[in-house]
């Protein structure tokens, strides 16, 4: 696996979190940024610098035998796409230039699609599906970005319309392509089989991500019917969860046999995400808790901070201890620890918090401070992964050129 395209994708990440760590620091003290703007970049670096490039990179490293030129120029063109909204959106939110650097962004990613369906090579029915149905859904998750200039030219932002489209975009992104990418490199390590469980599996997860798109749908435009669906897709998630590890189960011992025990940790700590990914979308049955998730923004983000710090992460960090781009250290454990600590503490706060907003009984004593003391935790835990990969790299290098 190429380490500059790792270290890349993890520098990314610890700008996005040092990003998220000022936005946490704006409710301590006035800084002279725009928070909206900065949200913008916080959240476009994170999905596109960090999930889509390290995606990128392990789906061309497993799937893609011949290792075409053409797979590293995109990477870095892609790269300056994210470099250019990393710099444009804190400064003016959607505008020209970002909006430019973020469209460039998104053809790039139809010719990664277009390149990946033409060089892929996996004997693996498995694998090959689970790909596919991946980069499908991401293709399909831009539908919503397009639909964002008639919505602002015909209704306005404060449109149905507009809203449901960001929501569209951000639904099929999380939990269609990057979810589902995660779980091919999972399975694909694996060596789960095709099988009648896995089909059950396979389109049982299909089902579930494109009805539960229904109630970010409801939130903006209110129908029963649209709770029913909903409803339904949630139990199908559950069937799907189920599913899901029945197949790992025979796999267990491939799991716990890793030489780095980091490795398996991590494996733990995004399934276990991922259990409560599922237990709390289940909640959204509920008619009354889908309204308040809408209505309080603490279970928002911390909904959104599970799926991507903790399922998709989690999986992204297995990943890479599983490579050789990392020395077994203490400092690699420290940052491992401090990274699910910092996440963990956060949520919690998140959740407390979001709990005694419902409840009407006010603000937790210290309760920006805490979150954003506790957020530290995230860059400082990335920078020390990439610090390590960084010192692996060197090493290597000099032991190469000693020989």
């Amino acid at each position: 696996m190429p380490k500059k395209l790792v270290i890349v994708c993890l520098i990314n990440f610890f700008i996005a979190a040092v990003m998220g760590l000022t936005l946490r620091f704006s409710f301590i003290d006035s800084i002279d940024i725009n928070y909206r703007f900065l949200t913008h970049a916080h959240s476009h670096v994170a999905m596109l610098g960090w999930v889509y490039l390290m995606l990128y990179v392990l789906f061309v490293h497993y799937f893609v035998p011949e290792k075409l030129k053409v797979f590293n120029r995109l990477f870095w063109l892609t790269e300056v796409a994210v470099i250019g909204m990393m710099l444009t959106f804190p400064f003016q939110g959607y505008a020209a230039i970002s909006i430019t650097f973020s469209t460039l962004h998104i053809f790039c990613s139809y010719y990664f699609v277009y390149l990946i369906w033409k060089h892929c090579k996996t004997s693996s029915n498995v694998s090959q599906k689970l790909l596919k149905t991946a980069l499908l859904f991401m293709v399909v998750s831009t539908f919503g970005v397009w639909c964002l200039g008639p919505a602002v030219a015909t209704l306005g932002q404060s449109s149905a319309f507009y809203q449901i489209a960001i929501q569209f975009f951000l639904h099929y992104q999380f939990n269609g392509w990057f979810l589902i990418a995660v779980l091919v490199v999972f399975f694909h390590l694996l060596q789960v089989e095709n099988s009648k469980i896995f089909k059950q599996f396979f389109w049982l997860l299909i089902a579930s991500t494109l009805l539960t798109f229904a109630l970010p749908t409801q939130w903006f435009a209110p129908h029963d019917s649209l709770l029913w669906i909903n409803g339904f897709g949630v139990v199908i998630q559950i069937l799907a969860l189920y599913k899901c590890f029945q197949l790992i189960k025979p796999k267990i011992n491939t799991l716990t046999n890793q030489k780095n025990k980091l490795i398996f940790y991590m494996y733990c700590f995004a399934l276990i995400c991922f259990v409560l990914k599922v237990v709390f979308q289940s909640l959204s049955i509920l008619p009354e808790f889908s309204q308040v998730v809408y209505e309080h923004r603490n279970f928002v983000i911390g909904f959104i901070h599970l799926l991507m710090l903790g399922v998709i992460s989690g999986f992204l960090f297995a990943f890479i201890l599983k490579t050789d781009l990392v020395t077994v250290s203490k400092s690699l454990t420290f940052g491992v620890y401090s990274f699910v600590l910092g996440f963990v503490l956060t949520e919690l706060l998140l959740l407390i918090q979001g709990i005694k907003y419902y409840f009407k009984s006010g603000i937790l004593t210290e309760y920006y401070l805490l979150l954003f003391l506790f957020s530290i935790l995230l860059p400082l835990g990335i920078s020390f992964i990439l610090l390590n990969i960084i010192k692996s790299t060197k090493y290597a290098t000099s032991a190469t050129k000693k020989t």
